[in-house]
């Protein structure tokens, strides 16, 4: 290889040059430019991780308890539409545990194979609710229910 195939190789490419660039300024932005940025990616505020460390808790176990004490704690230092993040979630975490140990004791007379499902599925779908809507920044509508 020559000195001038060299000097063909190093460098930006020819169609990225000064002359391109001259040519492409008066095309609008990419697409990806002009978007909201609400809706560029996922954020993780604090709501949105108490309710993922509700949902891993299904796979791990012990993550929920985590999940709770980040909501007590961080409960005081809230922001306005947190606060219902907040309570909702940790009214999430007692039902389910509750929910937990009686499907436990009432297994023995079978119940508890209907109560535990129940359980699970009520946090499940109580966590996403709040995922999306701390995704939005927007208060929990009810937050002091015990359904969904």
């Amino acid at each position: 290889m020559d000195y001038n195939e060299r000097a063909d190789l190093e460098g930006p490419p020819k169609s990225t040059g000064p002359q391109a660039r001259s040519r492409d300024s008066d095309a609008p932005p990419p697409p990806s430019e002009t978007r909201p940025a609400a809706i560029e990616g996922f954020e993780f505020n604090m709501p949105t991780i108490v309710a993922l460390l509700y949902l891993c808790s299904l796979v791990f176990g012990v993550t929920a308890i985590a999940g709770v004490v980040l909501a007590y704690i961080q409960r005081s230092d809230a922001k306005d539409w947190e606060v219902s993040h907040y309570q909702y979630l940790i009214t999430t975490f007692w039902i389910g545990f509750l929910g937990i140990i009686v499907g436990i004791i009432t297994l023995m007379i079978v119940v508890g194979i209907v109560i535990i499902p129940a359980a699970v599925v009520l946090v499940v779908v109580r966590s996403i609710m709040s995922i999306i809507a701390a995704q939005k920044r927007e208060p929990m509508p009810n937050p002091g229910t015990l359904f969904v």
